[in-house]
């Protein structure tokens, strides 16, 4: 099926969604067509002109932005005197709503990967009369469990990685919670302990989610790493801000798994590579089964990344579709 032709915005600009933050956001394809909101991973990366191409820029007024403390958006996660207490889940589904009313769209179409995936999900199940459809890919729920694979339990599959990982932290943080622990350290009022950290983490990263190069080469630039560090250890190191901390009902699945009732009516496409490592857990197949109108497509030896062949033709298909709603 192949990927749309590459696009420009049409209008974009910057909001100010309080707290001092103003979120960068651009808008592609029919100012006329369907309305779909483009949710980007990290958290932390930014939005890129790749994910334009999911969409037929024919049918769909295509929405995206970078959420606070990266990209193009004010201020950014990697100057330390950046206040990150105001950045969190709900900040962030805010800022969707603020966005929303700016445009003034009804409902949109919400596609989101990898942490992108937890943002629309948890978006859908709290303001569910504004998500027409969810397409998500690299699909994650935001879960404890999850943040313990991929900080702890990957240390198995990757040892000579993991030792350089826990190396960096001091002897008494490396039998806890390593996001937390390094989130620690990237607030450090040392600037060569933040640097080293953030190197640190990406590095781990790099590791365990083998990536296109473009992933890789973005690490390379000093502001965008510890901004994605930053970012990413915040929401990890506080269970991605979704209220599970002494919410017994939450379950060791996590709130947006145990929420995944709230979807009924949403109809939604999980497009998941078969090499995902995140699949460890089983998660996108409970959340396929516990979301009633859910269409999960597993696509054969492809890992975590978006622009895969055969993960970037189940997007453009998912959305196609959709476009005929």
């Amino acid at each position: 099926m192949g990927l749309y032709p590459q696009i420009e915005p049409y209008d974009h600009g910057l909001l100010d969604v309080g707290d001092g933050n103003r979120i960068y956001w651009e808008t592609c394809g029919n100012p006329r067509g369907k309305p779909a909101l483009v949710l980007h991973g990290g958290p932390g990366s930014g939005c890129g002109p790749f994910s334009r191409r999911h969409f037929d820029p024919d049918a769909y007024r295509i929405v995206l932005l970078d959420q606070r403390g990266c990209g193009r958006s004010t201020p950014h996660a990697g100057a330390y005197d950046t206040d990150m207490s105001v950045n969190t889940t709900a900040h962030l589904i805010a800022d969707l709503e603020r966005l929303r009313a700016h445009l003034g769209i009804e409902r949109w179409l919400v596609r989101g990967a990898s942490w992108g995936s937890v943002l629309g999900l948890r978006y859908a199940q709290t303001h569910p009369s504004a998500v027409s459809e969810l397409v998500l890919t690299l699909v994650a729920t935001g879960s404890d469990a999850e943040v313990r694979l991929l900080t702890r339990g990957l240390g198995r599959i990757f040892p000579e990685a993991f030792e350089r990982f826990l190396g960096v932290l001091p002897a008494a943080e490396r039998g806890g919670d390593l996001a937390a622990a390094y989130n620690r350290l990237i607030e450090s009022p040392d600037p060569d302990v933040r640097a080293r950290a953030a190197r640190a983490w990406t590095d781990w990263e790099t590791a365990i989610v083998p990536a296109p190069p473009r992933s890789v080469e973005r690490f390379e630039d000093p502001v965008f790493r510890m901004g994605f560090a930053r970012t990413v250890t915040h929401y990890w190191g506080n269970g991605h801000f979704l209220g599970e901390a002494g919410d017994a009902s939450a379950g060791p699945e996590g709130v947006v798994l145990r929420d995944a009732h709230l979807l009924k009516g949403i109809p939604g496409t999980l497009v998941q590579g078969s090499l995902d490592l995140g699949n460890l857990l089983g998660i996108v197949w409970r959340l396929h089964h516990a979301w009633p109108g859910s269409e999960l497509v597993v696509v054969d030896e492809a890992g975590h990344d978006a622009g895969a062949p055969g993960v970037a033709d189940a997007l453009v298909a998912a959305t196609d579709k959709y476009a005929r709603r």
